[in-house]
């Protein structure tokens, strides 16, 4: 169903109410951070219930929430590269492995700014081309036989004690797929990371680290165009309760993701992403969706 324009702002959520959306940040939070879209999911899922879409103002805006799944989820690391590093810098050891990291991963978030920044007009726009489940569902094969690629001929031997400002540039170019919608945040870092030989579950945990910044930017984005467009406390009101919703399914979707992959491999996620993308296409050539 359509979606909902306020001054070119895709705001479809604020319709939704709350119950609707407390829903949607349950399957935002999990899937969010999980390498298979969350974007396809909250296209999907609410065209699937008859719902309106939510827009992309909402799947934007949620990043807050999976900033704060990493953010509590990985704290030990992100408290040891904040202060590592400051203290670093207090002492002029710029070869301190925490400053490094965090010089690292400012470098790793320039890509995505600048390609964000660049498609602004074009991504988060009402009826925007760029959310068709056309576009999501060809995204997700492609990821899906990217991944398995990067699941069958990589290394899986390497830390992040071992990374280099290499391994970092080329994870932040991957996070420029993330501007995709199917292609998925996490899906594009984990691949990119996998792929340069890192253990799966050091791959998640570098693949995170690296997207903070981008994630806290484009959450913080979105809620200053929310601003700049005067949503009313209402529709704030419904905001907040996804938000709160999501970043505990987000943190539990972490755990779960670095759970298969310390015990497993991301074969699941390669298989999901596969026959999603293929049922999607077909969905949509029959006219079961639009």
């Amino acid at each position: 169903m359509a979606g909902m324009c306020t001054q070119g702002v895709d705001t479809g959520f604020v319709g939704l109410g709350f119950a609707k959306v407390a829903f949607l940040g349950v399957v935002q939070g999990i899937t969010e951070l999980l390498p298979i879209s969350s974007t396809a999911h909250m296209r999907i899922v609410p065209a699937v219930l008859g719902w309106q879409d939510p827009g992309s103002a909402f799947s934007a805006a949620m990043q807050l929430a999976a900033l704060a799944a990493v953010v509590s989820y990985f704290w030990s690391d992100v408290r040891d590269i904040l202060f590592g590093s400051l203290e670093a810098v207090t002492r002029r050891d710029f070869a301190n492995q925490h400053f490094r990291l965090a010089l690292w991963i400012v470098l790793a978030t320039i890509p995505i700014v600048v390609a964000g920044v660049a498609l602004s007009g074009v991504l988060n726009a009402c009826n925007s081309p760029l959310r068709s489940l056309t576009v999501i569902g060809w995204a997700c094969i492609v990821m899906a036989i990217l991944l398995a690629l990067a699941e069958i001929f990589a290394r899986h031997r390497r830390t992040i004690g071992e990374a280099s400002m290499a391994d970092a540039l080329l994870v932040g170019v991957a996070q420029i797929g993330a501007l995709i919608p199917g292609v998925s945040r996490s899906g594009s870092t984990l691949t990119a990371a996998l792929g340069l030989g890192f253990k799966r579950a050091e791959a998640a945990r570098f693949s995170f680290l690296l997207g903070l910044p981008a994630i806290a930017l484009a959450g913080l984005k979105e809620l200053w165009e929310l601003h700049k467009i005067h949503l009313d406390a209402h529709g704030w009101s419904v905001l907040a309760v996804g938000l709160v919703v999501a970043s505990v399914s987000a943190f539990f979707a972490i755990w779960g993701l670095m759970r298969v992959l310390e015990r497993f491999s991301a074969w699941p996620f390669v298989i999901y992403r596969g026959v999603l993308g293929v049922v999607l296409l077909l969905s949509v050539a029959m006219g079961w969706l639009s």
